[in-house]
């Protein structure tokens, strides 16, 4: 397998990766073992890595508080039905 360059441009990134799908070096249907986009998912990861500490400083201390409360219930609850 040939070494890219890292193109800065979006569109020759994309051209990069059409040559790459065409001439076999990435499959075309890139999934991870359990059938996820892994290109998806590093999105997903990047939003829930700043989604909670966000959501925390936009709260109150009596919201977070309330929060915890709710979490903690919920935890609780868990370990007697499993």
């Amino acid at each position: 397998m040939r070494k890219l360059k890292n193109p800065r441009d979006v569109n020759q990134i994309a051209y990069s990766m059409v040559q790459a799908i065409a001439a076999g070096e990435i499959p075309a249907t890139m999934k991870t073992t359990d059938g996820k986009n892994p290109f998806a998912v590093a999105l997903g990861r990047r939003g829930g890595l700043k989604g909670g500490p966000a959501r925390r400083d936009s709260m109150t201390p009596k919201q977070r508080q309330e929060s915890a409360r709710k979490a903690a219930r919920a935890r609780w609850n868990n370990q007697s039905q499993g």
